[in-house]
């Protein structure tokens, strides 16, 4: 039998402004508008000692939600790597930032609950 592998996940949520530049010229995507996003960050590997857990979740929630503290109450595409902020540019952003830190990184999922979107990234 091979070894188990878990998968564990934090969620994080902020609140933004943005715009997509290049959208669409009749769309309200290219106007100022803001957001609620939610955040899952997902960590797979094997339960390791002496603890017996693939990833600490606590750190992993601390490093969540200090990127997401970054971007909350922002305007989104005044950051560096979100000059067309899209949820996809977003899960680029929190992957690149969580990755040093958590290898067995695998997942990012970002959404927008209340307006029923979300984009996920499979992390290699």
């Amino acid at each position: 039998m091979s070894e188990p592998l878990f998968e564990i996940t934090k969620a994080a949520t902020f609140d933004a402004a943005h715009r997509l530049p290049n959208g669409p010229s009749d769309s309200p995507y290219t106007r100022l508008h803001g957001h609620s996003f939610q955040v899952e960050a997902s960590v797979r590997g094997p339960a390791v000692g002496p603890v017996g857990w693939v990833a600490d979740l606590a750190s992993l929630d601390q490093a969540l939600k200090a990127v997401a503290a970054e971007l909350d109450h922002s305007l989104l595409n005044e950051h560096e790597g979100l000059a067309s902020p899209t949820l996809e540019a977003i899960c680029l952003l929190f992957a690149g930032r969580l990755k040093p830190a958590f290898p067995g990184l695998c997942r990012i999922v970002v959404s927008r609950p209340t307006v029923g979107e979300r984009c996920a990234l499979a992390v290699e």
